[in-house]
């Protein structure tokens, strides 16, 4: 029995995701990105619970990557797509959203068979591109509406992040001793000091400021 219970959480992920995509199409960015944030939520406990089970599958590895696309590929393509066919740009320009998508099954078939990123990440993580965006549509949708030349901008540097090889850190702590894992706790720190400052609206500085740090490491190699 417990060998299921992980699919079961990816699936709840991927149930999720189809409602988000939903409610992306009716232009509903406070749904999607609750419905995204729930499906980051088990996409985070359903690799939590097979370590704990020890119920690793090769289903469940096949299963996870078929739930992420639609939640985190698919989910943020239709909010791209919804806010450039709300602009002034011609209706054909809004199929530029679904490159989201796109960028996105390409980073998830490159992580499949990458065995460098089993403790971090080359390139964007593609819950952390789709919080991007949903934070994006719910936040500023207004404004990036009214300037859609920054959401084309803002699509060719996310799908570049996608795919590049750029080093990210992840929030897989192998202990807790702050030396080993200095990043992590000030992004953590970060986060809840977004949240508490902008609340629903802080998850497009909690991406910035994820990559930022994941700049800083770069450069002085932390």
């Amino acid at each position: 029995m417990k060998k299921h219970i992980p699919n079961f959480l990816t699936c709840l992920n991927l149930f999720s995701g189809c409602i988000g995509v939903y409610y992306a199409f009716q232009g509903n960015y406070f749904a999607v990105l609750i419905f995204i944030l729930i499906a980051a939520f088990f996409d985070f406990i359903d690799g939590l619970a097979a370590r704990l089970l020890q119920a690793y599958s090769p289903m469940g590895k096949e299963l996870d990557s078929l739930a992420d696309i639609v939640s985190f590929g698919l989910a943020p393509g239709a909010v791209c797509f919804s806010l450039l066919s709300q602009s002034s740009l011609p209706f054909w320009l809004s199929f530029a959203g679904f490159i989201i998508t796109l960028f996105s099954a390409l980073r998830l078939a490159k992580f499949n068979i990458d065995e460098r990123q089993s403790s971090s990440f080359l390139g964007l993580a593609t819950p952390a591109n789709a919080i991007f965006w949903v934070g994006l549509g719910y936040s500023f949708s207004t404004f990036v509406t009214e300037n859609s030349w920054l959401i084309l901008i803002l699509i060719v540097i996310f799908s570049a992040l996608l795919v590049s090889e750029i080093p990210m850190f992840s929030l897989k702590f192998k202990n807790l001793k702050w030396e080993e894992n200095e990043l992590q706790y000030i992004f953590l720190m970060l986060c809840i000091l977004f949240l508490f400052v902008f609340q629903l609206n802080a998850f497009v500085p909690i991406i910035i400021a994820y990559l930022f740090l994941a700049a800083v490491k770069v450069v002085f190699k932390i």
